[in-house]
């Protein structure tokens, strides 16, 4: 069992007979009342949200999930597929069903969580070095207007604003959670 004061981000919970995720949360204590935490929670069997208010320590059950490493091998029209290392099976995730898909790189190592046996999500890490594939040329004296970022496209297809020095080809560190560059990578 758990209860609210355990609360994070990403902290998969069974509530109503499924896994949920949550997505947001916040405690409140209001100046007259007891204190309570607003939640958002996605599905992760159909993808649904739910918005939901707590009361501040209820508790509820766990998630009793397990982990697999797998590869991310290729996109079959609207599945990711990805490939288990040690028993060589596919499995097939749909696409719309997987958060930050967007940083997703091909032939990379990802975790895929099970519940009851049926894969219901796919941990990106927080941070991920990805290649600019498209960028446009930052020209001399562009800073001086007040423009200091340019729009990028990465080998996922994500897009994403950079400083101005970034150029095609680079390795750039991405935070996954909020679609921002943290600086060039030396891998």
């Amino acid at each position: 069992m758990g209860s609210t004061t355990d609360f994070k981000t990403g902290l998969t919970i069974e509530f109503e007979g499924a896994p949920w995720k949550v997505t947001e949360f916040l405690h409140v204590k209001p100046g007259k009342g007891p204190a309570f935490v607003r939640s958002k929670l996605k599905n992760l069997q159909n993808g649904n949200t739910l918005e939901k208010t707590w009361k501040a320590g209820e508790t509820f059950p766990d998630a009793q999930v397990d982990k697999a490493e797998m590869l991310f091998s290729y996109v079959d029209g609207e599945d990711h597929v990805f490939m288990n290392m040690e028993t060589f099976e596919e499995e097939r995730i749909k696409s719309n069903s997987i958060d930050k898909v967007d940083f997703l790189k091909a032939d990379s190592t990802i975790d895929v969580l099970y519940w009851k046996g049926q894969a219901i999500d796919v941990q990106i890490p927080g941070v991920v070095v990805l290649q600019v594939t498209e960028a446009a040329p930052g020209a001399k004296g562009n800073t001086a207007g007040g423009r200091t970022e340019k729009p990028v496209t990465l080998e996922t297809g994500a897009n994403l604003q950079v400083p101005m020095f970034i150029e095609e080809g680079e390795m750039v560190r991405v935070d996954t959670e909020t679609g921002k560059y943290l600086g060039r990578s030396n891998e």
